[in-house]
């Protein structure tokens, strides 16, 4: 494994993260501990709970709260369809 300092990582970060996603074992010391850069899978599933630290019956609500906002803006014409032209940026 390829130890470094926080300050050796900083000016080269892109670098070290490369190389972490091709496999190689990279570390940062930081408080007397080494921290592993290792890329990870995220899934839909969990990415509520990671990132907003919602659980299942929560993420179901926000989700029926948010398909009928969506579904109301529509019925108002306050949103549209992206279709990818350049029209939709209007």
């Amino acid at each position: 494994m390829k130890t470094l300092t926080i300050t050796e990582g900083r000016g080269r970060l892109g670098y070290w993260l490369k190389k972490a996603v091709e496999g190689d074992d990279i570390g940062f010391m930081f408080e007397g501990k080494v921290v592993a850069l290792r890329p990870v899978e995220v899934y839909a599933s969990d990415y509520a709970l990671q990132e907003y630290g919602l659980s299942e019956h929560e993420m179901a609500s926000a989700e029926k709260r948010i398909r009928h906002d969506v579904k109301s803006a529509r019925a108002r014409r306050e949103v549209r369809p992206f279709t990818g032209g350049k029209n939709d940026f209007r």
